[in-house]
């Protein structure tokens, strides 16, 4: 079979589903089902159709080229639209290309976004609530909601640790290349001789796992409640309402304090719990296939320093393709789609080369 073959295939699969979709005593399993294949197969199908008018077009312009050698101007008009549309071709076929290799899983999930003070003291604590807030700015502004799960605050309005729910369209094929550690250079408010410091916190997004995405065994968990504490008396009450879970195979532990009720902070941590349990299964899954692939962004390797934000000069550097931006306020009032969107660009060429 041919490639051309393969792209008929995509064309009339999309027709058969769109007639299948206009049936009488179609069920309502069947609509679910069909809808969803049909939403999927629909940019492919309208890329395929875009490139195949193109070709026309080209075609038809050099008919009209060939046959109108006595009337310049026609002929001149010809070879523009020509030239325009020739330039054009090699983006439209390379969309297809880009449709054709195979997605995340885990690309239409939401996410559950983990923010964690690194080296840097009161400094790096002050840098991780700055990060927490662009991210939940970078939520707002695309629609999309953000749920604070758990939060570990310092006196001066710092995080030591704070975790979040994203839920929208497409939340973790955005926010995954944000795993790592984030590193920022500037003078802190306590700094009084004016000197530079660097300090750093990491960010891991993980995909959010259904419960038929990670099976986990009741028995393999140890659930302890105590009661929740916190920054100068704040969310301390007299019932034992905090919740740590910890999972004995993998010695994952997980705590939420944030709620009064047990109930509600059980269900929030078995959330962030089979979150990790998963990304744990999609860290074996990308390792084994990143001995076939040697170039490979967003793994959420936290070792791996991704981003430096520099107070001093209003920039901010991606390291992993090299892309600066001096646009410093900016990005952490939550414009990050300049960013995000060169990392996507970096992490489909770098399939496409891998194929």
């Amino acid at each position: 079979m041919t490639f051309d073959d393969k792209l008929d295939d995509v064309i009339a699969r999309h027709e058969r589903l769109a007639h299948e979709l206009a049936r009488d005593n179609i069920t309502s399993d069947e609509y679910v089902r069909l809808s969803k294949e049909y939403a999927e197969l629909a940019p492919l199908a309208a890329a395929i159709t875009r490139v195949r008018k193109t070709r026309h077009e080209m075609h038809d312009l050099e008919t009209m080229m060939a046959e109108s050698e006595a009337d310049r101007e026609m002929r001149a008009l010809a070879e523009s639209e020509y030239q325009a549309l020739d330039a054009a071709l090699p983006d439209l076929e390379r969309e297809i290309q880009i449709l054709l290799m195979p997605t995340d899983p885990a690309d239409a999930k939401n996410a559950i976004l983990e923010v964690r003070a690194g080296t840097g003291g009161d400094e790096a604590a002050l840098f991780a609530a700055d990060l927490y807030r662009m991210y939940q700015r970078f939520a707002e502004a695309h629609g999309w909601r953000f749920e604070p799960m758990s939060a570990s605050e310092t006196p001066i309005g710092g995080y030591k640790e704070a975790i979040a729910s994203v839920a929208g369209r497409n939340v973790f094929s955005r926010l995954k290349f944000e795993s790592g550690v984030h590193r920022v250079q500037r003078v802190p408010e306590t700094e009084s001789s004016g000197r530079i410091h660097t300090s750093a916190a990491t960010v891991a997004v993980l995909a959010e796992a259904e419960e038929v995405d990670v099976k986990i065994d009741e028995k393999d968990l140890r659930i302890d409640t105590y009661r929740s504490q916190g920054a100068g008396g704040q969310h301390v009450n007299t019932t034992d309402s905090a919740v740590r879970i910890t999972h004995l195979p993998s010695r994952t532990v997980v705590t939420c304090q944030d709620e009064k009720s047990q109930h509600k902070n059980k269900a929030k941590a078995m959330k962030i719990l089979r979150a990790r349990l998963f990304e744990l299964e999609r860290a074996e899954q990308e390792a084994a296939l990143a001995a076939e692939r040697k170039s490979k962004v967003g793994t959420g390797d936290r070792s791996q320093r991704i981003r430096t934000y520099n107070f001093p000069q209003g920039r901010v550097t991606d390291h992993r393709i090299g892309l600066t931006l001096h646009k410093l306020p900016q990005v952490l009032a939550g414009d990050l789609d300049e960013l995000i969107d060169a990392l996507v660009a970096d992490d489909q060429a770098a399939r496409m080369a891998a194929t």
